[in-house]
């Protein structure tokens, strides 16, 4: 594995951003979190390019970002990822947002709101699912070790998988998550991400 593969992308903070698209010196902004995610809070003009899409698909992607790119997603973890993937396939001028949309939204920055957060029921972001699946999975684990002693392995399991989790800085089960229809939200497909990102249009939920 190459160095650029495994350096970690440079990065930008939420005011510095802001001084860069208030000068009308935007840079591209990729927001790789879930659809729906994406759907219920955004950085107005962020495209909504997903973790798992951009991997599978860096080469197609790469063709149509030659500028300046800011990776974002809701703390800065997926970005980063997102950012090891692109210079793996020589995409210069990477930077992940700081803090990604917790700090850029701690400073009071404008943000486009969809309509699940306008009727009250903003859908939970992906690191918040993925700790309610661990630790119910680990909860029930241990309760059920009184009737089959041999479930605390499945304990076991998850808290080995959230250690690799973390050391790696991946989430197998937050990857699987993301594919479930409740954070798929609208369509987002390839075509319609090159598509906008050629014609300079950034998807709107």
């Amino acid at each position: 594995m190459s160095t650029s593969e495994t350096a970690r992308p440079a990065t930008l903070d939420a005011a510095g951003l802001r001084e860069l698209i208030d000068a009308g010196r935007a840079p591209r902004l990729l927001d790789v979190r879930t659809p729906a995610e994406f759907e219920t809070v955004h950085i107005p003009g962020a495209y909504n390019v997903p973790l798992d899409l951009l991997k599978e698909h860096r080469e197609e992607l790469r063709a149509h970002l030659d500028e300046d790119v800011v990776l974002i997603c809701r703390s800065g973890a997926r970005a980063t990822q997102a950012g090891q993937t692109l210079a793996g396939v020589g995409l210069p001028n990477l930077k992940v947002l700081d803090g990604g949309m917790l700090a850029w939204q701690a400073t009071n920055a404008p943000v486009r709101q969809g309509a699940p957060v306008r009727q009250g029921a903003p859908r939970w972001d992906l690191e918040r699912q993925v700790r309610l699946v661990a630790g119910s999975i680990v909860l029930l684990s241990v309760l059920g070790s009184v009737l089959v002693p041999g479930l605390k392995w499945v304990a076991g399991f998850i808290g080995a998988g959230l250690t690799f989790a973390a050391l790696s800085n991946t989430c197998a089960m937050g990857m699987l998550l993301s594919k479930l229809p409740y954070n798929r939200g609208a369509s987002c497909d390839l075509d319609s991400i090159v598509g906008q990102l050629r014609d300079g249009t950034a998807g709107r939920p």
